[in-house]
């Protein structure tokens, strides 16, 4: 089974994912963004570091995402039921 490294920022709506996806894209420090504003409580602590996550453990969406996109490319604003994510694949293996 597949298996990637992921990092993401959880937030309630499009237009915040949007801004700190420019964020990033500028130069902003991804982990400390996420410690600031995701609402993921796990990825909050560990800058949005999800560590490995396997193919199919994730929702749909975030799982498609994540094996389907390029590797280190920011992907979303993602809408699943827990909100508006913006993710990066660090590796797959």
């Amino acid at each position: 089974m597949a298996v990637a490294g992921v990092r993401h920022i959880l937030v309630k709506t499009a237009q915040e994912a949007e801004q700190l996806k420019k964020q990033i894209k500028l130069g902003s420090d991804f982990a400390k963004l996420a410690k600031k504003h995701s609402l993921c409580p796990s990825g909050k602590k560990t800058g949005g570091d999800l560590g490995e996550v396997r193919q199919g453990q994730m929702v749909k969406p975030f799982d498609k995402a994540v094996f389907k996109g390029k590797e280190l490319e920011l992907q979303g604003p993602l809408k699943t039921q827990f909100g508006f994510h913006i993710l990066q694949v660090l590796y797959r293996g």
